[in-house]
């Protein structure tokens, strides 16, 4: 009997099923919408940062002029030959495959990592040598560059030579093909047309990987950077913000690997703003030559503005070898001769007799000296049992107050210290603006200038303030410690009877007078009081120790003065020229300083600075006459 099975399609077990397929296939699309609808903001973004790159580039730097309008600080263009690693992807995956063909033969067991990075090396090195025979050099690529391009660089191109010389560069120019891989790339670098002229005013810049965005698009996105430029002395340093420039930059697709295939974006950068300096520079020319091979400082500022004309320090250094970048052995020779010191502004020394100046105006405002003052100077005077000496050991006689700046006798200022006290005479050099920075726009400005006072030394430690400690700073010896820049302000500021200069390096002809900017109080003399002052100042030109620095036909005030510093275990002189012209109406005032540095150089105030002021001032006085 045949048996007849029967299937039965609405089997109730399978109902069982339907639910949870059901619920499955809404967990399915809610998991597809949250993905596609959802998440799609989220993997968009994922795939744009994956895929797209961005590289910025910087401004080129804004240029500094002189007040003039004759550069200072410019750009020139640096040539380099480059290796654009995208366009030889090809290239590098057919020499990798040639490598591992190649240790396959010669080793079993084969480090994928090194036939790599010889493939590199390779293709690079092909590509360098045949530059080398373009232009007769013998150039190497270092591994390690190209391994760390390739890791950190990769869209950028690798430099294979850098700063091309001209005929270097013209050679290239017509022998690589257009749409080679091997490309000439153009830079810039600073460019100082007067090379070492104003180096520590200037300053010099280094080179950087961290330059502003300014509003390149693609913030989010992996960001590389071409070399900037940033200030690291001088003006350079201080307004580099103002130079920088506008950055720019584009996007760029990428591949799997890295390399870039289509540009995205693209912002031009822009120059940066220029800079008019107070700088003379012809003035500064001659200021550089007149102190030639000595060790020193000159500073000459208008009085009237607080404008900088002229800072010198010597030794210097040309500024056009400190860039693209500062050799070691440049870097070396400059720090050996002790030329990185702008010692116009950071280097510290006693201020000598020019200080005279202050003591006798602090005389003057207590009623101890005016023009009925007679000192009968023998050589030397005890405070205690202790002999302090004038310059002059025989003596000077019988001298006015007049007669006592313009011969420099140091008896007058000892009997008027010690009758003030030492917290007057430092309260009187304070006023001026001693013991503190003057703000001048270029950085690393000393701040270890000193007006001494009994507090401090006992502060110190160094014991209690002695009467002795008073007659040496009434003459600027002892603890006292100034720049030349601090005593040229000094200066312009006598010279218009005031106690504050505040220098500027900036040429700002709205700014006529120190008031516009900054308060400035009168000395606190009378007239009469002023022209004894004066006419002191004038006699030492005319007869006195700074003779060496009269001009014809023009009325010059000046104090000098040979204070004594320690050196590596020697006293050595310091020689001073301080003053300004013209006497009866000051426009320029000047400060000189001259380090002595050999044993034998025996400088002092009048015989070695003086003839370098009267240079200085010659040609400043003719350039406020022709201008």
């Amino acid at each position: 009997m045949k048996q007849i099975q029967i299937f039965k399609t609405d089997n109730p077990r399978l109902f069982l099923f339907y639910p949870i397929f059901f619920l499955l296939f809404c967990a399915l699309i809610a998991g597809l919408a949250w993905r596609q609808i959802i998440q799609k903001e989220s993997f968009e973004s994922q795939e744009v940062l994956q895929s797209m790159r961005r590289i910025l580039n910087p401004g080129t730097r804004g240029n500094i002029y002189d007040r003039n309008g004759k550069l200072l600080v410019g750009n020139r263009p640096v040539f380099s030959a480059v290796a654009y690693l995208g366009a030889l992807k090809d290239d590098l995956r057919k020499e990798y495959y040639t490598c591992v063909k190649l240790a396959k033969q010669k080793h079993s067991k084969i480090d994928f990592n090194a036939v790599r990075k010889e493939a590199r090396l390779n293709v690079l090195q092909r590509h360098l040598d045949t530059i080398n025979s373009i232009i007769g050099r013998n150039e190497k690529i270092k591994l390690k560059d190209l391994e760390r391009h390739f890791s950190q660089r990769l869209l950028l191109p690798f430099p294979l030579i850098q700063d091309l010389s001209p005929e270097e560069y013209a050679r290239l120019t017509e022998q690589i093909p257009v749409d080679a891989p091997i490309q000439l790339f153009t830079d810039s670098a600073r460019y100082y047309p007067y090379g070492p002229a104003a180096a520590h005013v200037l300053g010099y810049v280094g080179t950087t990987l961290n330059i502003p965005e300014d509003g390149v698009p693609g913030k989010e996105l992996t960001t590389f950077s071409l070399r900037g430029k940033v200030g690291k002395a001088g003006m350079e340093a201080f307004f580099d913000e103002k130079l920088q420039g506008t950055s720019g930059g584009d996007v760029w697709k990428v591949d799997p690997v890295g390399y870039q295939f289509q540009h995205v974006a693209h912002k031009a950068a822009s120059q940066g703003a220029p800079i008019i300096t107070s700088i003379d520079i012809d003035l500064q020319l001659t200021a550089e030559k007149a102190l030639g091979d000595h060790t020193g400082a000159v500073v000459v500022l208008d009085v009237n503005t607080g404008e900088v004309l002229t800072m010198v320090s010597h030794p210097t250094y040309d500024l056009n070898e400190l860039t693209p970048f500062i050799p070691q052995a440049t870097y070396e020779a400059i720090n050996d001769k002790g030329a990185w010191l702008n010692r116009a502004t950071q280097g510290l020394y006693p201020p000598g007799s020019p200080f005279k100046l202050i003591t006798t105006i602090a005389g003057m405002k207590a009623n101890l000296i005016d023009e009925h003052t007679i000192t009968d100077c023998k050589g030397k005077h005890y405070v205690g049992n202790r002999a302090f000496h004038c310059d002059r050991r025989s003596g000077h006689g019988l001298l006015n107050v007049e007669e006592s700046i313009a011969k420099s006798c140091n008896i007058l200022f000892y009997q008027t210290s010690l009758d003030i006290g030492n917290m007057a005479l430092a309260e009187q050099a304070r006023e001026f603006g001693l013991g503190e920075p003057t703000g001048i726009e270029i950085p690393f400005e000393s701040s270890h200038t000193l007006v001494p006072d009994s507090d401090w030394k006992q502060n110190k430690q160094l014991g209690k303030w002695m009467p002795g400690d008073t007659t040496n700073m009434s003459i600027g010896q002892g603890y006292l410690l100034s720049t030349p820049l601090q005593m040229a302000c000094f200066m312009a500021s006598l010279a218009r009877g005031e106690t504050r200069t505040y220098p500027t390096l900036i040429h700002a002809p709205e700014n006529h007078t120190q008031s516009s900017r900054q308060k400035s109080s009168p000395i606190g003399l009378s007239q009469e009081q002023y022209q004894m002052l004066l006419n002191g100042m004038e006699k030492a030109t005319l007869e006195g120790t700074a003779r060496r620095a009269t001009l014809s036909n023009v009325r010059i005030a000046s104090k000098t003065g040979t204070s004594q510093a320690w050196y590596q275990g020697k006293r050595r002189n310091i020689a001073w020229h301080a003053g300004f012209a013209p006497a009866d109406n000051p426009t320029i005032a000047i400060v000189v300083m001259v380090e002595e540095t050999e044993d034998d150089n025996n400088y002092g105030g009048g015989r070695t600075t003086s003839p370098i002021a009267k240079k200085v001032l010659r040609k400043a006085l003719l350039s406020k006459t022709s201008s």
